[in-house]
C-alpha cells in the first residue's frame, strides 16, 4: 500500500473528529448558508497551507519544542473563537430588527484562516503524525508538502460536503428575524464549545 494512501486513511478519522475547525464551519453554515461554510473551508485550508510552510521550514518543530510559545498560540486561538462567539451572541440581544440578506459581512475566509492558523491541533497533526510517513533518506521537504496537500485536499472535500449537507437540513424552513437570533445564538454556542475544546486539550 502506498504511504500516501496510508496517510490519507490515518488522517480521515481525525478530520471527521469534531474540533474547532469543524465547529466553526457548522456555525457559518447554520448562521448563513452553504456558501459561507465553503468559504470558511477555503480559509481553513489556507491556514493549514501556512502550517505546511512551517513544517517545510522546520518552524513547527520549534513551536512545539517551546511550551510557552505553544501555549501562547493555544490561548490566542481560544481568545479568537470566544471573540467570534460573543459577536454572534451579542446580536441575539440587539433590539434592532435584523435585515436578513445574503450579503457577505461575516468574512468567513478570513475567520476560517485564523481559526486554522491558531489551532494547536493542526500544529500537532503536522508535527506528530505527518513526519511518521516521511522517508528520512529521501527528499523530506517534497514528501512533507505532498502529505500536506493530501491533508488539505481531504479537509476541503469533507468540510465542503458537510456544508452542503447541513445547509439542506437547516434551510428547509423559512427564515425570520426571530429564528435568525436563535441561529446566531446557537452558532455562538458552537464557537464557545470549540474554545472549550481547545481549553481542555
Amino acid at each position: 500500500m502506498s504511504v500516501f494512501v496510508l496517510f490519507a486513511l490515518t488522517v480521515i478519522p481525525l478530520i471527521f473528529t469534531p474540533g474547532p475547525d469543524m465547529l466553526f464551519i457548522l456555525s457559518q453554515v447554520v448562521s448563513q448558508d452553504a456558501k459561507a461554510g465553503m468559504k470558511a473551508t477555503v480559509g481553513i485550508c489556507l491556514g493549514y497551507l501556512v502550517h505546511s510552510v512551517f513544517v517545510a521550514l522546520g518552524i513547527a518543530a520549534i513551536i512545539v519544542s517551546f511550551p510557552v510559545l505553544f501555549e501562547t498560540i493555544r490561548w490566542l486561538g481560544i481568545g479568537y473563537l470566544l471573540f467570534l462567539a460573543f459577536g454572534l451572541i451579542k446580536s441575539v440581544f440587539n433590539q434592532k430588527k435584523l435585515t436578513l440578506t445574503k450579503a457577505n459581512t461575516a468574512q468567513p475566509i478570513q475567520k476560517g484562516f485564523f481559526t486554522a492558523l491558531l489551532n494547536p491541533k493542526g500544529i500537532l497533526i503536522y508535527f506528530a503524525i505527518l513526519p511518521q510517513f516521511i522517508d528520512k533518506t529521501g527528499d523530506t521537504v517534497t514528501q512533507g508538502l505532498i502529505l500536506s496537500f493530501i491533508f488539505i485536499g481531504l479537509i476541503f472535500v469533507v468540510y465542503c460536503s458537510l456544508s452542503l449537507i447541513l445547509a439542506k437540513i437547516t434551510q428547509k424552513t423559512e427564515m425570520n428575524h426571530l429564528k435568525q437570533k436563535w441561529i446566531d445564538g446557537g452558532s455562538g454556542g458552537l464557537l464557545i464549545l470549540a474554545a472549550a475544546w481547545l481549553g481542555m486539550n
